[in-house]
């Protein structure tokens, strides 16, 4: 039973950096796609970053100001978001995604990006 816990959300001022951590725990068997959605009020859970079959890619919004890691020692993913914007603003999750198409979700941590 796969378990996945964000951590790393805060507030912070446009310009400035944050660094978002998912720590999985329980069986990874099987995982081959791991990323980061988000979500803000009155719009739809969007992709950010995703990492499968070795290749990472990125939404439009945060190519060159995002960037998405794994550590499989720790089995941890994180996201380094640089250059912050207030549309960055959002409830950031952790998704690992399996073989046979199996999803599971971290509860989510808030960003908040003031001007």
């Amino acid at each position: 039973q796969l378990q996945l816990m964000e951590s790393g959300g805060g507030s912070v001022l446009a310009g400035e950096s944050l660094t978002l951590s998912c720590t999985a725990s329980g069986s990874a068997f099987g995982i081959n796609n791991m990323g980061w959605f988000r979500q803000s009020p009155g719009k739809t859970r969007e992709m950010v970053a995703m990492l499968g079959n070795g290749v990472a890619r990125y939404a439009n919004s945060v190519t060159g100001r995002f960037t998405l890691t794994r550590n499989m020692e720790t089995m941890t993913i994180n996201l380094q978001m640089n250059n912050l914007k207030p549309e960055d603003t959002a409830v950031y999750y952790c998704r690992f995604s399996n073989w046979n198409t199996e999803d599971t979700w971290g509860p989510g941590t808030q960003v908040t990006v003031s001007t």
